[in-house]
Protein backbone atom coordinates (compact mmCIF):
# COMPACT_ATOMS: atom_id res chain seq x y z
CA UNK A 1 0.00 0.00 0.00
CA UNK A 2 3.15 2.01 1.11
CA UNK A 3 4.21 1.86 -2.88
CA UNK A 4 0.72 3.25 -4.21
CA UNK A 5 1.08 6.28 -1.52
CA UNK A 6 3.99 6.78 -3.26
CA UNK A 7 2.95 6.71 -6.66
CA UNK A 8 -0.05 8.81 -6.04
CA UNK A 9 1.91 11.85 -4.04
CA UNK A 10 4.47 11.89 -6.65
CA UNK A 11 1.96 12.27 -9.76
CA UNK A 12 -0.23 14.60 -7.37
CA UNK A 13 2.71 16.87 -7.27
CA UNK A 14 3.92 16.67 -11.07
CA UNK A 15 0.58 17.58 -11.91
CA UNK A 16 0.62 19.64 -8.89
CA UNK A 17 3.50 21.92 -10.43
CA UNK A 18 3.34 21.61 -13.70
CA UNK A 19 1.74 24.47 -15.84
CA UNK A 20 1.08 24.32 -19.85
CA UNK A 21 0.08 20.74 -20.01
CA UNK A 22 2.09 17.17 -20.91
CA UNK A 23 5.09 18.89 -22.61
CA UNK A 24 5.54 21.38 -20.17
CA UNK A 25 5.63 18.26 -17.52
CA UNK A 26 8.10 16.69 -19.09
CA UNK A 27 11.63 17.90 -17.20
CA UNK A 28 9.41 17.02 -13.73
CA UNK A 29 8.97 13.47 -15.94
CA UNK A 30 12.00 13.40 -15.91
CA UNK A 31 13.55 14.39 -12.83
CA UNK A 32 10.69 12.45 -10.64
CA UNK A 33 10.13 9.37 -12.78
CA UNK A 34 13.47 8.55 -14.27
CA UNK A 35 16.43 10.31 -12.22
CA UNK A 36 14.51 9.91 -8.68
CA UNK A 37 11.83 6.80 -8.79
CA UNK A 38 13.86 4.89 -11.62
CA UNK A 39 10.33 3.86 -12.10
CA UNK A 40 10.98 3.92 -16.29
CA UNK A 41 13.90 4.81 -18.69
CA UNK A 42 13.97 7.83 -20.62
CA UNK A 43 13.51 5.66 -23.74
CA UNK A 44 10.08 4.31 -22.32
CA UNK A 45 8.99 7.66 -21.37
CA UNK A 46 9.50 8.51 -24.45
CA UNK A 47 7.89 5.67 -26.09
CA UNK A 48 4.99 6.50 -23.60
CA UNK A 49 5.08 10.11 -24.88
CA UNK A 50 4.72 8.72 -28.37
CA UNK A 51 1.69 6.46 -27.79
CA UNK A 52 0.09 8.92 -25.18
CA UNK A 53 -0.47 11.54 -28.43
CA UNK A 54 -1.51 8.72 -30.60
CA UNK A 55 -4.40 8.01 -27.64
CA UNK A 56 -7.41 10.21 -27.03
CA UNK A 57 -7.05 12.11 -23.97
CA UNK A 58 -4.16 14.31 -22.37
CA UNK A 59 -0.32 13.14 -22.54
CA UNK A 60 0.03 13.51 -19.05
CA UNK A 61 -2.76 11.43 -17.95
CA UNK A 62 -1.83 8.63 -20.56
CA UNK A 63 1.73 8.99 -19.52
CA UNK A 64 0.98 8.41 -16.08
CA UNK A 65 -1.43 5.54 -16.78
CA UNK A 66 1.46 3.66 -18.74
CA UNK A 67 4.31 4.65 -16.41
CA UNK A 68 1.78 2.88 -13.72
CA UNK A 69 0.57 0.03 -15.65
CA UNK A 70 4.04 -0.89 -16.19
CA UNK A 71 4.89 -0.74 -12.23
CA UNK A 72 1.35 -2.23 -10.73
CA UNK A 73 -0.72 -3.23 -13.53
CA UNK A 74 -4.40 -2.18 -13.75
CA UNK A 75 -4.26 -0.69 -9.65
CA UNK A 76 -0.90 0.95 -10.76
CA UNK A 77 -2.26 2.81 -14.02
CA UNK A 78 -5.24 3.68 -11.71
CA UNK A 79 -2.99 5.22 -9.12
CA UNK A 80 -0.80 7.15 -10.85
CA UNK A 81 -3.65 8.36 -13.26
CA UNK A 82 -5.78 9.45 -10.36
CA UNK A 83 -2.43 11.80 -8.81
CA UNK A 84 -2.16 13.76 -11.77
CA UNK A 85 -5.55 14.73 -12.34
CA UNK A 86 -6.24 15.01 -8.53
CA UNK A 87 -4.72 18.76 -8.64
CA UNK A 88 -6.29 19.87 -12.04
CA UNK A 89 -9.96 18.49 -10.29
CA UNK A 90 -9.25 20.38 -7.31
CA UNK A 91 -7.46 23.74 -8.78
CA UNK A 92 -10.25 23.96 -11.67
CA UNK A 93 -13.01 23.98 -9.31
CA UNK A 94 -11.55 26.43 -7.23
CA UNK A 95 -10.68 28.66 -9.97
CA UNK A 96 -14.31 28.23 -11.79
CA UNK A 97 -15.90 29.29 -8.23
CA UNK A 98 -13.67 32.39 -8.08
CA UNK A 99 -13.10 33.32 -11.36
CA UNK A 100 -15.88 35.72 -12.20
CA UNK A 101 -14.62 37.30 -9.02
CA UNK A 102 -11.11 38.39 -10.45
CA UNK A 103 -11.04 38.04 -13.79
CA UNK A 104 -10.90 41.85 -14.66
CA UNK A 105 -8.42 42.34 -12.11
CA UNK A 106 -4.98 43.63 -13.52
CA UNK A 107 -2.46 41.79 -11.32
CA UNK A 108 -5.05 38.26 -12.11
CA UNK A 109 -4.51 39.18 -16.15
CA UNK A 110 -0.26 39.77 -15.69
CA UNK A 111 -0.14 36.64 -13.58
CA UNK A 112 -1.48 34.76 -16.26
CA UNK A 113 0.72 36.24 -19.09
CA UNK A 114 3.59 35.79 -16.95
CA UNK A 115 2.81 32.06 -16.58
CA UNK A 116 2.04 31.29 -20.63
CA UNK A 117 5.57 33.07 -20.98
CA UNK A 118 7.24 30.19 -18.15
CA UNK A 119 5.19 27.82 -20.08
CA UNK A 120 6.50 28.17 -23.49
CA UNK A 121 10.14 28.29 -21.87
CA UNK A 122 9.75 24.55 -20.65
CA UNK A 123 7.48 23.70 -23.55
CA UNK A 124 11.01 24.95 -25.18
CA UNK A 125 13.17 23.01 -23.00
CA UNK A 126 10.93 19.57 -23.53
CA UNK A 127 11.13 19.86 -27.38
CA UNK A 128 15.15 20.26 -26.77
CA UNK A 129 15.73 17.47 -24.41
CA UNK A 130 13.03 15.53 -27.06
CA UNK A 131 14.95 16.43 -30.56
CA UNK A 132 17.61 15.22 -28.33
CA UNK A 133 16.99 11.90 -27.41
CA UNK A 134 14.78 11.05 -30.71
CA UNK A 135 16.40 12.51 -33.70
CA UNK A 136 19.93 10.39 -34.15
CA UNK A 137 20.59 10.31 -37.61
CA UNK A 138 19.72 12.30 -40.76
CA UNK A 139 16.40 10.04 -41.83
CA UNK A 140 15.64 10.84 -38.64
CA UNK A 141 16.23 14.87 -39.26
CA UNK A 142 13.98 14.02 -42.10
CA UNK A 143 11.08 12.53 -40.93
CA UNK A 144 11.18 15.26 -38.25
CA UNK A 145 11.18 18.19 -41.12
CA UNK A 146 8.43 16.58 -43.06
CA UNK A 147 6.20 16.00 -39.96
CA UNK A 148 6.63 19.67 -39.15
CA UNK A 149 6.25 21.18 -42.96
CA UNK A 150 2.82 18.88 -42.83
CA UNK A 151 1.60 19.54 -39.55
CA UNK A 152 2.67 23.45 -39.96
CA UNK A 153 1.15 24.06 -43.55
CA UNK A 154 -1.64 21.50 -43.73
CA UNK A 155 -4.63 20.13 -42.04
CA UNK A 156 -3.65 16.55 -41.85
CA UNK A 157 -4.36 15.29 -38.36
CA UNK A 158 -1.64 15.17 -36.20
CA UNK A 159 -2.66 11.00 -35.03
CA UNK A 160 -2.71 10.89 -39.42
CA UNK A 161 0.72 12.18 -38.57
CA UNK A 162 2.55 10.32 -35.88
CA UNK A 163 0.83 7.17 -36.79
CA UNK A 164 2.73 7.53 -40.70
CA UNK A 165 5.67 8.52 -38.84
CA UNK A 166 5.21 5.35 -36.92
CA UNK A 167 5.00 3.05 -40.64
CA UNK A 168 8.13 5.46 -41.66
CA UNK A 169 10.21 4.13 -39.02
CA UNK A 170 9.32 0.26 -39.74
CA UNK A 171 9.82 0.74 -43.18
CA UNK A 172 13.04 2.43 -42.90
CA UNK A 173 14.53 0.30 -40.37
CA UNK A 174 13.93 -3.22 -42.75
CA UNK A 175 15.06 -1.29 -45.54
CA UNK A 176 18.22 -0.91 -43.07
CA UNK A 177 18.16 2.88 -43.92
CA UNK A 178 17.76 3.61 -40.28
CA UNK A 179 19.74 2.22 -37.03
CA UNK A 180 16.99 0.99 -34.62
CA UNK A 181 18.47 1.15 -31.12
Amino acid sequence: MKEYWEYYISWFKMGLFTFGGGYAMLPMIQKEVIEKHHWATEDEVMNYYAIGQCTPGVIAVNTATFIGYKLKGVAGGIVCTLGVISPSVLIITLIAALISNFSDLLIVQKALQGIRVAVCVLMTYSIIKLWKSSVKNIAGIVLCLTVFALSFFTSISTVILVILAGISGVVLSQLKIVKVD
